[in-house]
């Protein structure tokens, strides 16, 4: 074999590493392109720690959102489909609550039941304030039970003297209730409902005031500025439903997979009843959720490839520039595969550093998202963040390594791939027309 003839070496000796960090790191003025090299790396840096942090936000917000539907509301709620009393009324109430409560709470996958009283009324505070309120008919025990309610994220008073303080005329609200009425604990606060006492000149409303015992914040918007729970029986004397209750509140074990367990709640629940769960009434959402996670994904991802696009940019750059050199080595007997090979190491080391330091920096926006957060808020004065629009309480963040691996797998296949054009064309360039200026 001649000495200029391609000499066969194992593929990624260490002098294909050394040439590709001599060209890395070399100025312009020696034919590199260190300028173009910093920016392929802040760009792939800085779109990798956008696509971690978007998906760390997207699965927080979810699992928020989920997390404050399944603690603070019923997995399925039981109602009965009417029924006609002798009256000749109809009425879609439950008659025997505790005996259906007791069948449901031995429904395979229920881990409790509970009758609910529910209804409508305007609250107003001796203070002046007002606010519409959805009253919540609930037995102490069961209120216990109630993990967002129990465990809040903020709380007043005392949950333990609900239905206990003030002959049982005791209440428990929202935080956002408490700030429209301007009321704390100890406070008075006047129920009014139309639908009061029948009288012959007809139905006169109601109006009972009742101690505030417990303020609570379970974190989502829509409830802490509406929920007002009420002893169960004096919920049953106040909205005229002695004897009987609305609807029986079911918590599942496993309320993601709450489609399992419909056909078992049914046949426990009988004949005219009928099952509404938690996906029912919000699943519209969640479904609007997931096509826009996926939309945001999709626009990341073309983000990462333009990054992307700037490594081919300065591995063109570098091949014109290493014109010369590539002939040279290909003159002493350097193989096309080295030399493809060696800009595939430039161009791959761009992504590969560039993944890790988006990973990084992504991680610890994603883990210190409430200090940064906190930070542009005060900048600009607050008011950044408007739960009444996004319905929790702050902007959540959620790492998961399935996100992370997601986020950098896609970096390094784009950074791979695209590598592949410019080097192959490095590869393929003949010796001699590289030489024949020089």
């Amino acid at each position: 074999m001649s000495s200029n003839s391609p000499t066969s070496t194992p593929p990624f000796a260490g002098f294909e590493w050394m040439i590709a960090w001599r060209y890395l790191r070399a100025k312009r003025a020696e034919g590199g392109v260190s300028v173009m090299t910093w920016i392929s790396l802040v760009g792939i840096t800085l779109a990798v720690a956008a696509l971690i942090i978007t998906l760390a936000v997207r699965s927080g917000f979810r699992y928020e959102f989920v997390d404050t539907i399944l603690g603070a509301n019923a997995h399925v709620t039981v109602y009965s489909s009417g029924q006609t009393s002798e009256t000749g009324t109809y009425a879609r109430v439950i008659q025997d609550y505790d005996g259906l409560t007791a069948k449901m709470a031995k429904a395979d996958g229920v881990v409790s039941a509970a009758p609910l009283v529910k209804g409508q009324v305007m609250a107003a505070a001796t203070s002046g304030g007002n606010a519409a309120a959805e009253v919540y008919g609930i037995r102490a025990d069961d209120l216990f039970g109630v993990r967002r309610v129990a465990e809040p994220e903020q709380k007043l008073g005392d949950i333990a003297q609900f239905g206990v303080a003030n002959n049982g005329m005791t209440i428990a609200i929202g935080w956002g209730v408490a700030r429209s009425l301007g009321v704390s604990v100890g406070d008075k606060v006047k129920l009014i409902s139309p639908n009061g006492t029948k009288t012959a000149f007809g139905t006169s409303p109601r109006i009972v005031a009742f101690e505030v015992v417990y303020i609570f914040q379970v974190g989502r918007y829509d409830i802490d500025r509406t929920r007002v729970y009420m002893p169960f029986d004096k919920a049953q004397e106040y909205f005229n439903r002695e004897g009987v209750a609305d609807e029986i509140e079911v918590i599942l074990d496993d309320p993601e997979n709450v489609g399992k367990h419909e056909r078992a709640l049914l046949s426990a629940a009988g004949e005219g009843a009928l099952l509404w769960t938690w996906q029912d009434s919000s699943g519209a959402f969640l479904n609007a959720l997931e096509m826009e996670d996926n939309v945001m994904f999709l626009i990341l991802s073309v983000l990462v490839l333009i990054a992307s696009m700037n490594i081919v940019s300065g591995l063109i750059m570098l091949v014109k520039n290493k014109g010369r050199d590539i002939g040279i080595l290909r003159t002493m007997g350097l193989s096309e595969g080295s030399v493809l090979r060696v800009f595939f190491i430039c161009g791959a080391s761009i992504g590969v550093i560039g993944t890790i330091l988006g990973m990084i920096l992504g991680c610890l926006f994603a883990i210190y998202i409430d200090q940064i957060f906190g930070v542009v808020n005060w900048v600009a004065g607050g008011g950044v963040w408007d739960p009444s629009i996004r319905l929790i309480s702050k902007l959540p963040a959620r790492l998961e390594w399935g996100d992370v691996l997601s986020a950098i797998s896609l970096s390094l296949f784009l950074s791979f791939v695209v590598t592949i054009f410019p080097a192959r064309r490095a590869a393929r360039m003949n010796p001699v027309e590289a030489l024949r200026y020089e």
